[in-house]
């Protein structure tokens, strides 16, 4: 027991250790603090259990309650009971702290903060792996089975850092492994006694045997081979490769390693810089443009049930020459041409920004493409960090007059069939119909649309938003509040429903600027916006989000500011240059950095998704639980009714031909028992009887015969109560005449014998007892605990032939004596 207790610990010890790759994912420590705590109280009821020798169910019930406890004292609602005890407010507490943690893990970029609902999420995983971990090394004694939990707290950073996971916590992780394995084999040692060394000299000094030596050798090698494999082999880290060669990688996939631009979540990386505290410079780009637009850098444009996504880009290299858009100008559009130059500095994703229609690109080597639908440049194998090049490119500025003159593009206009698609929302069905219903041109519908997110109809900005029970675009027409990206995906998404080709760009809006046309551009200007498709004039900006809250914000002729006050409208064919945006009243006197910053709309913004239960979250935790909890009590009675039968043998009924002595009498009947029914049914009602012993916690000697099992109960534990004892003397006698007689007891009755047996034994049991046989019956318990060790036992027993047989075919010894041999 006190091995146990120890490997306990060890459990909860290593358990922390593997944790350690979390240190990756946040700013400080609070995170551990609080998870050795978590895991200390779990660690600690299941000692305690142990010691009072609870049984493996009951010390898993433990470890949870404890866990309980703790998240309550760690993270308190102001509704608990001695500060640490949980009420049902409690548990709306720890579910609103679930619901947060999914909008903060859409929010925030690694390294995250330390707020309540990623610490609980943290907590809550690292506790629930102490108990798993606890279970299964000590529980089960399976402790190798026990670095699987352990491997899934190790993927959580693998999965969501940018970068690669450094390799310092992976190697405190497996040392806790190790350190688990080899307690856990040190106790097994010490079952047989002391140690002996060979010599027959200091017996009880602990020495390591050669063969324990070379194991700790070889871990030591395989966590040194795991650690330096992955950072030497191509492929599967950029770590150590990337710090001897500075040119182009193999992608990972990841932003800042290359990778297919279709596998980047663009909300969730634009929500983590927006909400980092700190203001980084991302790019500076220099551009001969008086008043330039926004630089951009990527678009989603492919709208499914879950929101907008990434489709993969195709183009040519950018290094060539890129098609001139001036060429071919459409009517009412005035086109001129700059030259920018762009050097990345913090920004770590597989595309370049540029402006929207670059026509030359210099400085850039064949690894990076220009999609010219999409108009991005990306890259499969490489990423925009230190980048530094130059391009030409068009600027396109439109009146209103030539925008309405747009026809709607044909049915089966490829365009049109792909950037239309929208999954029907009856909300938005609604309120697009109401919008455009009086306008006859593109332009009108688009501007109606447009028109429609101003202060006049209710829209505010706000880096927070009010929950709801339906979707999240939903939510944000209803309750008319939010950010860029959701300004962005709504308007596309309402241009969408109207028939019009639509989708959401990203890049930077217009930052400080110094002397000769240089902007510096930091997280604070990453933006989102739409973009408009408008046959014969390409995809034209829209940018629906307040231009007051938005930093560097840059507004349109043909997309005025609708919350400046006295707007003016152009007049019919004019092409007024774009400009800064009007400040709104109260907004002169406003520093944009003050305001609230975009904490982004995530990835699966706008996905229409089915309204929320109306049932708390835990509803269907505590069903699960009181379901499986069910299992063992719904199989004893599945067992008993089945054996119910073990009433009176049914007879057989025969017979015989009329004899001569009864001259015209009818042939003769006669009854007889079914031997081998009466005998199935004897040992079923003796097999029950066994059954009520153990979950009455009856001693059950299988080696008595059934009378000298039927006489002890009489002895000792019916206590002389004539019909109990004439009722387990009977099951004794037809077991035994089951078993040893040619002729089975037959015409009793044995399911009211197995009544009178069970009610006594029931009325003589303590509360406890009665309560276990009832809900935990110890008898079903005892198979499954006996079969899952057979089954476990025979799954060791077949990987170990065959990996003997393997060693044995495949002995390098013996194939070179075959290979002599031959």
């Amino acid at each position: 027991m006190i091995g146990q207790r120890s490997l306990g610990f060890v459990a909860a010890a290593a358990t922390l250790l593997a944790a350690a790759p979390l240190s990756a994912i946040f700013q400080r420590w609070t995170w551990l603090i609080q998870a050795a705590v978590a895991v200390t109280v779990v660690a600690g009821v299941a000692a305690l259990a142990r010691m009072l020798r609870v049984p493996l169910w009951g010390q898993i019930l433990g470890m949870l309650a404890g866990l309980l406890l703790a998240l309550t004292w760690i993270f308190p609602g102001g509704t608990e009971l001695l500060a640490f005890l949980p009420t049902p407010a409690t548990i709306d507490h720890f579910g609103d702290l679930m619901a947060a943690s999914v909008q903060d893990m859409r929010s925030y970029g690694v390294k995250v903060p330390d707020t309540d609902p990623l610490l609980f999420v943290t907590v809550l995983g690292v506790g629930g792996v102490a108990i798993v971990v606890d279970v299964l090394a000590v529980g089960l004694r399976r402790p190798a089975l026990a670095g699987l939990p352990m491997l899934a707290i190790y993927s959580v950073p693998v999965a969501v850092y940018v970068d690669s996971v450094p390799a310092v916590p992976f190697a405190i992780g497996a040392a806790g492994y190790l350190w688990l394995l080899l307690t856990d084999n040190v106790d097994r040692v010490r079952r047989f006694g002391r140690r002996f060394t060979g010599e027959g000299r200091d017996i009880d000094v602990w020495e390591s045997s050669p063969l324990a030596a070379a194991g700790r050798r070889l871990a030591v090698v395989g966590v040194a081979l795991a650690v330096a494999l992955p950072l030497a082999v191509p492929g599967l880290s950029g770590g150590l490769l990337n710090s001897l060669n500075s040119g182009n990688g193999t992608g990972t996939g990841r932003p800042g390693q290359g990778g297919s631009p279709s596998r980047i979540d663009l909300f969730a990386a634009l929500s983590g810089q927006l909400n980092q505290s700190e203001t980084t410079d991302m790019v500076k780009v220099t551009t001969n443009e008086p008043e330039p637009f926004y630089l951009r850098y990527a678009v989603a444009d492919d709208l499914r049930p879950n929101g907008f996504q990434v489709r993969q880009p195709n183009g040519q290299p950018a290094n060539r020459r890129l098609p001139d858009p001036t060429a071919e100008p459409g009517q009412g559009v005035q086109q001129r041409k700059y030259r920018a130059s762009v050097e990345v500095k913090n920004l770590n994703m597989p595309f370049l920004p540029s402006y929207a229609e670059p026509i030359r690109i210099e400085d850039l080597s064949g690894a990076w493409l220009y999609d010219r639908g999409q108009q991005v440049l990306f890259s499969n194998r490489d990423n925009s960090r230190g980048k530094k090049y130059s391009f030409d490119y068009v600027r396109s500025i439109y009146s209103e007059e030539a925008l309405r003159r747009a026809q709607p593009l044909a049915a089966d206009n490829p365009i049109k069939q792909q950037q239309t698609q929208a999954p029907a929302v009856r909300a938005v069905d609604l309120l697009v119909r109401r919008l455009v219903e009086d306008k006859n041109t593109q332009y009108d519908k688009v501007r109606g649309i447009y028109d429609y997110f101003s202060v006049k109809n209710g829209f505010s900005y706000s880096k927070t938003t009010e929950g709801g029970n339906s979707d999240e675009i939903t939510n944000f027409l209803t309750n008319k509040v939010g950010y860029c990206q959701q300004y962005a995906v709504a308007m596309a998404w309402l241009v969408r429903a109207a028939g019009i080709p639509a989708r959401v760009a990203f890049g930077f809006t217009n930052g400080s600027n110094s002397s000769g046309g240089t902007y510096v551009l930091t997280n604070r200007n990453l933006h989102a916006w739409t973009e408009v498709y408008f046959d014969g004039f390409g995809w034209v900006p829209f940018d629906a989000t307040p231009a007051y809250a938005v930093q560097g914000s840059t507004r349109s002729a043909w997309a005025p500011d609708t919350d400046a006050p006295d707007p003016v409208s152009p007049s019919a064919g004019s092409s007024a240059a774009p400009g800064p945006a009007d400040p709104s009243p109260g907004a002169a006197g406003r520093d944009n950095s003050d305001t609230d910053t975009d904490n982004g709309f995530s990835g699966s913004a706008g996905g229409p998704t089915r309204e929320a239960p109306v049932w708390p979250w835990w509803t269907a935790g505590i069903l699960a639980l009181l379901a499986l909890l069910a299992l063992p009590a719904l199989r004893r009675m599945a067992l008993r009714r089945r054996r119910s039968g073990g009433r009176a043998a049914r007879p057989v009924v025969t017979t015989t031909a009329a004899g001569p002595a009864a001259p015209g009498s009818g042939p003769m009947v006669v009854v007889e028992a079914d031997p081998d029914r009466a005998r199935a049914d004897a040992h079923a009602a003796w097999d029950e009887l066994l059954d009520t012993l153990v979950d009455y916690r009856v001693l059950v000697d299988r080696t008595e015969t059934p009378r000298a099992t039927a006489d002890r109960l009489v002895r000792d534990e019916l206590g002389g109560d004539t019909q109990a004892d004439g009722a387990v003397r009977l099951l004794g006698r037809a077991e035994e005449r089951a078993r040893y007689a040619r002729q089975p007891l037959t015409g009793e009755e044995l399911h009211p014998a197995l009544r009178a047996v069970r009610g006594e034994l029931a009325s003589r049991a303590d509360r406890r007892t009665r309560l276990m046989a009832a809900v935990l019956p110890p008898s079903v318990l005892q198979r499954w605990r006996t079969r899952f060790t057979d089954r476990s036992s025979g799954l060791v027993s077949t990987v170990s032939l065959g990996r003997y047989r393997l060693a044995r075919r495949f002995n390098p010894r013996r194939l070179l004596a075959d290979r002599a041999a031959r």
